[in-house]
C-alpha cells in the first residue's frame, strides 16, 4: 500500500522516506499512542496535543470514482504541524454530502466521518519506522535523516473498503 499511495503524487517512495515495517512493541511509547490502534487519527492526534487541527490540502486528484489528496494536519492554537498524509478514498459508496464536505477540503476525514454517523471500522495494516526524505522534511520540519513513524491503515464504510490511508506523525 505504501508504493501504492505514494506513487500517486511522487515518483517514488524516496521523496517521502524510506520505510521500515515495525511491530508496535518496537514503537517509542509517544508513537505507540499516537498509531498503534483501530481509531480514527483526527481524534487520537487531538487528544494527544489537547487542540482541534485543521486541514490543509497539498495536492487532490480525481480518477473516476475516487479522490485523493496529500494533506498536513496542524494545530489550531499554534500553527505546529503534526500530520503528514496520503488518502486515497472511493467515493461510490458515501452519501452525496459526505463527498460534497471531503472534497470542500474544510475538515478532516475523521471529523466528517464522525459527524455523519457513518457505520465505520479503521483496520491499521501496518507500523513503520520512516526515514526523512525531501518531503517530510518540508512539511514536518525534520532534517534529512531524521527517523519519524507512520502507519498505513484502511476505512471501511457499511464494512466495505473506502480509504486507504497512509499517515505520518511529527515527532
Amino acid at each position: 500500500m505504501i508504493e501504492e499511495l505514494c506513487e500517486l503524487f511522487y515518483p517514488t517512495t524516496a521523496e517521502v522516506g524510506a520505510f521500515e515495517e515495525v511491530a508496535a512493541g518496537e514503537l517509542p511509547d509517544q508513537f505507540k499512542a499516537l498509531l498503534a490502534h483501530d481509531d480514527h487519527m483526527t481524534v487520537t492526534v487531538e487528544a494527544w496535543h489537547n487542540s482541534l487541527v485543521k486541514l490543509s490540502v497539498l495536492s487532490e486528484h480525481h480518477d473516476k470514482d475516487f479522490y485523493s489528496r496529500r494533506i498536513l494536519l496542524s494545530l489550531q492554537r499554534d500553527g505546529c504541524p503534526v500530520q503528514f498524509g496520503i488518502m486515497r478514498i472511493s467515493l461510490a459508496g458515501l452519501p452525496q454530502i459526505v463527498r460534497m464536505e471531503i472534497e470542500s477540503q474544510a475538515l478532516p476525514l475523521g471529523r466528517i466521518m464522525i459527524r455523519h454517523h457513518l457505520m465505520r471500522d479503521v483496520e491499521l495494516e501496518q507500523l513503520w519506522r520512516i526515514t526523512a526524505g525531501p518531503e517530510l522534511c518540508k512539511y514536518l520540519k525534520l532534517k534529512p535523516g531524521d527517523t519519524c513513524f507512520g502507519r498505513t491503515a484502511r476505512i471501511l464504510v457499511d464494512k466495505k473498503p473506502a480509504v486507504e490511508l497512509l499517515e505520518i506523525v511529527a515527532p
